[in-house]
Order: structure tokens, then C-alpha cells, then sequence
């Protein structure tokens, strides 16, 4: 399943992004080209990050 659409990017690769240390949706940008089309997928993105990002790591890049 797609994560983004726009870049094609699926789910395991935007947690791959994640567990390799991307803290906000403009870092999974970065590392997989997620959440730089449309927009629409940010929320899932978020979701995905709360999820997966350990707790201390989120607060620390607020």
C-alpha cells in the first residue's frame, strides 16, 4: 500500500525513513521523497511517525 501516492512511496519505506531517524514529515521528505507531492498523505505520515519514532526523539525535534 502507497503511504504517497504521489512519489509512490509505500509504507515499509516511509518506516524504513522513520526507523532510520526521520522526525517530521519534512525529514521523511528528505530520505524517501514522501509528503513532497500534494500534501494529502501528511496525516498518515504523522500517524506513521507517532507510531514508529520513539517518544524522547519526537519531542526532541518540536
Amino acid at each position: 500500500m502507497y503511504a504517497c501516492v504521489c512519489a509512490a512511496v509505500t509504507m515499509p519505506q516511509v518506516e524504513a525513513a522513520v526507523m532510520a531517524g526521520a522526525r517530521s514529515v519534512e525529514e521523511i521528505g528528505e530520505r524517501c521523497a514522501a509528503g513532497t507531492g500534494c500534501g494529502t498523505c501528511h496525516e498518515r505520515l504523522n500517524r506513521i511517525l507517532l507510531e514508529r519514532a520513539a517518544p524522547q526523539d519526537l519531542a526532541h525535534s518540536a
